[in-house]
């Protein structure tokens, strides 16, 4: 409180301590260690064990694609061999490339885009070391 110069009383000496110091107690904070080598530095550095998680990202793509490749070969690869056997039914060919062949082809593609996103997600996860 500031001294009024009014006032004719002697002002008190109180010392109220402005320093002080609070000490907090509680269970430590468990503090994650960093690792030194973390997925992510090692992919951004280029380094060995970087190039081998890519690498194992890229074979996970590549089987899948190799997969749809297989099962695309098995359905189309008999066609000519079909449409040799229905020689003088036009109508029979354009039922079998309507009804059996474009339906499987859209599974296909639609089970080739869950697997490469499923891929990267677990890659994601992987190098996010969730």
């Amino acid at each position: 409180m500031p001294h009024d110069p009014t006032d004719r009383r002697a002002p008190t000496d109180r010392r109220i301590p402005t320093d002080r110091r609070v000490v907090v107690t509680g269970p430590p904070r468990r503090t994650r260690p960093l690792s030194r080598s973390r997925p992510r530095t090692e992919i951004d550095e280029q380094t060995t064990l970087g190039h081998t998680y890519v690498r194992s990202l890229m074979r996970s793509q590549l089987r899948a694609a190799l997969t749809v490749f297989a099962v695309l070969v098995l359905l189309v690869a008999p066609l000519p061999l079909v449409f040799s056997v229905m020689r003088d039914s036009s109508s029979l060919e354009w039922i079998v490339l309507g009804f059996c062949v474009y339906p499987p082809l859209v599974l296909l593609a639609a089970w080739y885009v869950r697997r490469a996103d499923r891929n990267e997600k677990d890659f994601v996860r992987l190098v996010e070391d969730r």
